[in-house]
C-alpha cells in the first residue's frame, strides 16, 4: 500500500487458521487495514476498545461465541449497531440467511468464496458506511431552517447532485440520519437504473470489475441520456413529510425489492430499496411501471 490511506478498516473474524489467513491476505493486497480475530469472543474483546471499523466479515460458525451470538451483541451497542457486518457462511439455505437479515446482516458470502466476489462485497459494505459516516457529519455541520420548508420541487442528473439533494432534503425530517441513507438510495437508483438503464445483472458485473462509477459518468455524457433529469418533489402533509421522486427511464419490476430476498443476499447490491422501506421511511410505494416512487415519514 505504500503511504497510501488504506480504503477501509476491516475486523475478520473466523475460527479457521488458513481462512483468516487467506481473507486476510486477500483484503490487505487491496488496501485494506485487516484486524484479526479467531472468535466471537476474541472480536468482541477487541471491539470493547477499537470500534472503528467499516465493516466486520464474520463467521457464522464458531466456537466460544458464534457469528449470530455476536452479530446481537453488535446490534444491542450504539456505537456499533450501524456497522455492515458480512455474514460468511458455507449454509446457504434460504431459512439461515433469513435468520441473519432479521438480526441485522445484510451482506453474505458464501464459503468457498471467490475473490473478485469478496473484494465487491466488502467494497459495498464499506462504501455504504463511511456514506453513512458522511452525510452524519454533514448534517451535523448544517444547522439551518430546513424544518420550515413547506413544498418543493428539484431536478437533478448526477449522483453527486443526488447526494447533495439528500443532505437537504433529510433536513426537513425530525431525524434527518434515520432518513438520509434511505433517500440517498432512492435517488440513486433514479439516476443509474431509471435515467441511465444500468440493469441489476449489469451492476453486478460492473462492481465485480470495479467499473461502476465509470460506466455511470461515461452513460451520463451519452446523447441518449444526457438530457434525461430526476424530478424530486417535497411536501409537508399533516403529520407526514412526502418525497415523489420520479425519472425519465423505462421502468422496471420493483415489487420484488420491497423485501430483501435471500436469494439476492450473496450479491453485492440489491439491498437499498428494501433498507430504505425498513430503517428510513414508514412507507415506500412505487406506482405504474416502476418510475415513480412515494415514500413517506411521520412527523408525528
Amino acid at each position: 500500500m505504500g503511504s497510501e490511506a488504506p480504503k477501509g478498516r476491516v475486523l475478520v473474524v473466523d475460527d479457521e487458521p488458513f481462512n483468516l489467513e487467506i481473507l486476510s491476505e486477500h483484503l490487505q493486497d487491496a488496501g485494506y487495514e485487516v484486524v484479526s480475530a479467531e472468535d466471537g469472543e476474541a472480536a468482541w474483546h477487541v471491539l470493547t476498545t477499537d470500534r472503528r471499523f467499516d465493516t466486520i466479515l464474520l463467521d457464522r460458525m464458531m466456537p466460544r461465541m458464534d457469528g449470530m451470538a455476536l452479530l446481537g451483541r453488535l446490534k444491542q451497542q450504539p456505537e456499533l449497531a450501524d456497522v455492515p457486518v458480512i455474514m460468511q457462511t458455507a449454509v446457504g439455505a434460504a431459512e439461515n440467511v433469513r435468520e441473519g437479515l432479521a438480526a441485522g446482516a445484510y451482506y453474505y458470502l458464501i464459503k468457498p468464496f471467490q475473490r473478485d466476489m469478496l473484494l465487491a462485497i466488502v467494497a459495498a459494505a464499506v462504501s455504504s458506511s463511511k456514506e453513512r459516516r458522511q452525510l452524519e457529519a454533514q448534517i451535523t455541520e448544517h444547522v439551518s431552517g430546513y424544518q420550515l420548508l413547506h413544498q418543493g420541487t428539484f431536478r437533478f442528473r448526477t449522483l453527486v447532485e443526488a447526494r447533495q439533494l439528500t443532505l437537504l432534503l433529510s433536513q426537513t425530517c425530525p431525524d434527518p440520519r434515520r432518513v438520509a441513507l434511505g433517500l440517498s438510495e432512492l435517488l440513486v437508483n433514479a439516476v443509474e437504473h431509471g435515467n441511465l438503464g444500468i440493469s441489476y445483472a449489469e451492476k453486478t458485473r460492473l462492481l465485480q470489475q470495479g467499473r461502476w462509477q465509470e460506466e455511470v459518468e461515461a452513460r451520463l455524457l451519452e446523447p441518449g441520456f444526457a438530457s434525461r433529469t430526476v424530478s424530486a418533489e417535497f411536501l409537508r402533509e399533516d403529520g407526514a413529510v412526502c418525497f415523489t421522486i420520479r425519472d425519465e427511464g423505462e421502468g422496471f419490476d420493483w415489487k420484488p425489492f420491497l423485501e430483501f430476498a435471500p436469494e439476492r443476499a450473496f450479491d453485492p447490491h440489491g439491498r437499498g430499496i428494501s433498507m430504505a422501506r425498513m430503517l428510513s421511511f414508514d412507507s415506500v410505494e412505487y406506482q405504474g411501471r416502476g418510475n415513480l416512487v412515494v415514500a413517506r415519514v411521520k412527523t408525528r
